[in-house]
């Protein structure tokens, strides 16, 4: 387990290299545009990487049993803070998700994420084959998940909200869940999110746009368009690194939630797939740790940071080859960002420190075992 959890540790590093340097290709021009420093935009996301890896470091040792004492009073906490969001959140592109404390932005739904993962692990936990009775275990669970969906929504996030539904779904039913509660709870949720989504113009025009497709949408599909050119143009092999047309003012956000499209153009097809393979082997290592965890609570928190991640991952890189609509989601690691990368970096220190967790028992096990034989064969 311990060279398991070192080596997802050596992923993650390389998966955050991998995002500095798409990160400096894909903002030079917009930083030089914008603010009259090619590294403007650059220097910023470095310095949240550093910080992000001292989490990983300082979450890697922190025992993961801890966390289910306070998940609760932290779920409150979060709670409290996407209410106070809707109230005096700071407004970026029509959506209010931002938080401004002491000079620094941080948005509350990427904690909100984390937290709710933790505290759905501890409910699964405490309430063992009870989660499959729908009102005294699987209603009580679900709650929290409408209770933070909703809230996020409201900013509007609709896209993390519908995910976090997603997501806390999947975590319900592997830790237990009857599928029927599961498929039933699906169909009514998904049709109050997408009546709550058509509320807001900012989220009806990216539905109605995809439904009609990018070939006949407007500008609000331009995003979508630019990102499949630069795709295209990278062919099997991509352009080079810093080669890209498309950073060159002609991709909006194409350091942020469109950097797979960079990627793929300047890496071509087979770095894209590389990547997206990577995500996909953190998320079976996670999942094996978690199988390995030894404890329900354990099982569930790997499993939900592992399923996330990779989710995250894919929905990014879907949005970039037009095959959803624009959400809005950074890709994990890579894409220009704060809160995002400081929260996913804490996310696999937890993983990590499971994993070493694992490693302990297992050492603990073998010498209960050796001191059995030996106590056997002084009888």
């Amino acid at each position: 387990m311990k060279k398991l959890a070192l080596t997802i540790f050596f992923e993650t590093f390389i998966l955050v290299l991998l995002g500095l340097v798409m990160v400096m290709t894909a903002s030079g021009t917009y930083s030089v545009h914008k603010f009259s420093n090619v590294f403007y935009l650059f220097n910023s996301h470095f310095t949240k990487v550093i910080i992000g890896f001292v989490c990983l470091l300082i979450f890697s040792f922190i025992p993961y049993e801890i966390y289910k004492e306070y998940s609760k009073p932290a779920l409150i906490l979060v709670t409290l803070f996407l209410l106070f969001i809707l109230l005096f959140g700071n407004s970026v592109k029509g959506a209010d998700r931002w938080v401004s404390i002491f000079g620094s932005t941080f948005q509350p739904a990427e904690i909100a994420k984390l937290v709710l993962i933790v505290h759905l692990a501890k409910l699964i936990e405490d309430k063992g084959e009870m989660i499959k009775n729908f009102w005294e275990g699987f209603f009580y669970l679900f709650f929290w998940v409408i209770l933070i969906s909703v809230l996020v929504m409201l900013e509007p996030n609709i896209s993390n909200g519908m995910l976090l539904i997603f997501i806390s779904l999947v975590i319900l039913f592997v830790g237990g869940a009857k599928l029927t509660h599961i498929i039933s709870t699906s169909f009514i949720t998904m049709f109050s999110a997408i009546s709550v989504a058509m509320i807001f113009s900012h989220s009806r025009e990216r539905i109605l746009s995809f439904i009609h497709s990018i070939q006949y949408g407007g500008d609000i599909n331009f995003q979508v368009k630019q990102a499949l050119y630069g795709l295209g143009s990278g062919g099997l092999v991509g352009v080079g690194i810093g080669h890209s047309k498309q950073s060159n003012l002609f991709l909006p956000e194409s350091y942020g939630d469109f950097i797979f499209a960079i990627l793929g153009e300047e890496m071509g097809f087979i770095g894209a797939v590389i990547v997206l393979l990577a995500f996909l082997f953190l998320f079976v290592a996670g999942v094996y740790i978690s199988k390995k965890a030894k404890d329900k609570f354990g099982q569930i928190l790997g499993f939900g940071i592992s399923f996330s991640i990779l989710t995250y991952a894919l929905i990014n890189a879907s949005v970039a080859i037009g095959l959803i609509p624009t959400t809005g989601l950074p890709l994990p690691f890579i894409s220009y960002g704060g809160t995002s990368m400081i929260l996913m970096c804490m996310s696999v220190g937890i993983l990590v420190n499971i994993a070493l967790s694992n490693s302990i028992s297992d050492k603990e096990n073998d010498f209960t075992k050796k001191i059995e034989i030996i106590d056997e064969e002084i009888d």
